[in-house]
């Protein structure tokens, strides 16, 4: 029997606690990707979806896919099944995952773009099931791409790590691509607020291509969009905390914490906790960072990494993860034996 969902107002979560800045008695955790190819029950249901975005997009695998993570590891959130690009496919543009190559996105056409919340509804339903399945102590992450990583994608129609092509369209005509940002940050807002509708107790903000851009432009086209999103959002749904992770930020993740106004920052394993630590204001609950490969490694090196960002935390509001997502091959039994170490470590 499916339990009754309660709102976040009438329920107690050290996840979400840990997100407002207020004490717990230890680090709640989850991991990026951890809902996933390195699951071998996650594999069987790939193959009878037989696609991905059908996969995404059928509630009853979605629900339990997000579900898998949690059963096996107890984490202290779960995060939905989807992914990024289903906002683009909202807006109007075609959206294909071919097997070998990942996400192609058809032909770019802004001036035609209308945000279809219908073809989301599957995801809200998704949302709606796990948190109906979800223990009440376990928090439900929802989530969004960023505007500017959604428009790297948007414009070059598959992703390479460095969206130079990007960048040069984008710095030839700024006002134009502002409008474009305009339009998918009004779908995002509308997209993350339906989510913690349906049942959402708190939403990530992945801006998985923050690093390639400088300033002044990191300010333009990261942080403003993101900060439009977090003021909308507050109006919306007040209770309701927001994590930011512009990946690779660097030297930026503290002006990014600052301006935007996100609860939570996910911080990279490539940027020193120590130094986000120290430069990141104090109200902010920092997020993350063991290096994944540590996961992969698992033993000794893993959880003497773990303690190391657990300590280099203590005293400020944190989450523990990692600082990008789990690797396909990573061996079930160090997710168990990290996550173990996790519920058992108190500050």
């Amino acid at each position: 029997m499916l339990s009754v969902p309660q709102s976040q107002s009438t329920r107690s979560l050290i996840f979400t606690d840990a997100l407002m800045g207020k004490a717990v008695p230890r680090a709640p955790f989850w991991f990026m990707r951890q809902a996933g190819r390195y699951l071998p029950e996650y594999r069987r249901l790939r193959q009878e979806a037989g696609s991905f975005l059908k996969l995404c997009f059928t509630p009853e695998l979605a629900a339990e896919v997000t579900l898998q993570p949690v059963r096996r590891f107890n984490m202290d959130a779960a995060i939905l099944f989807s992914d990024i690009l289903v906002i683009p496919y909202a807006l109007g543009q075609q959206l294909d995952f071919v097997e070998g190559e990942g996400p192609q996105l058809g032909p770019l056409n802004a001036a035609t773009f209308a945000y279809d919340e219908k073809k989301l509804s599957p995801v809200f339903e998704t949302i709606r099931r796990v948190r109906q399945q979800l223990s009440p102590e376990t928090a439900l992450i929802g989530f969004a791409g960023a505007p500017w990583t959604l428009a790297c994608y948007m414009v070059q129609g598959k992703g390479d790590g460095a969206f130079e092509s990007v960048k040069s369209i984008a710095m030839q005509d700024a006002d134009k691509f502002d409008a474009f940002l305009d339009l998918i940050t009004g779908a995002t807002i509308l997209y993350l607020s339906a989510q913690i509708d349906a049942g959402a107790d708190t939403v990530q903000i992945f801006d998985s291509w923050a690093g390639v851009l400088p300033e002044p432009y990191f300010s333009r086209w990261i942080i403003l969009p993101t900060q439009k999103i977090v003021q909308a959002l507050r109006q919306l749904h007040p209770e309701t905390p927001i994590i930011g992770f512009p990946r690779e930020a660097g030297a930026l993740y503290p002006k990014y914490a600052a301006e935007t106004g996100v609860n939570g920052l996910g911080i990279g394993w490539e940027t020193p906790l120590e130094r986000a630590a120290h430069d990141v204001p104090k109200n902010v609950c920092l997020q993350g960072n063991l290096d994944p490969l540590l996961l992969l490694k698992g033993g000794v090196a893993m959880i003497d990494g773990a303690k190391r960002i657990l300590e280099t935390a203590r005293g400020r509001p944190f989450i523990f993860n990692l600082g990008h997502g789990v690797i396909k091959e990573t061996p079930p039994v160090h997710v168990a034996e990290l996550s173990d170490f996790l519920r058992n470590f108190r500050w």
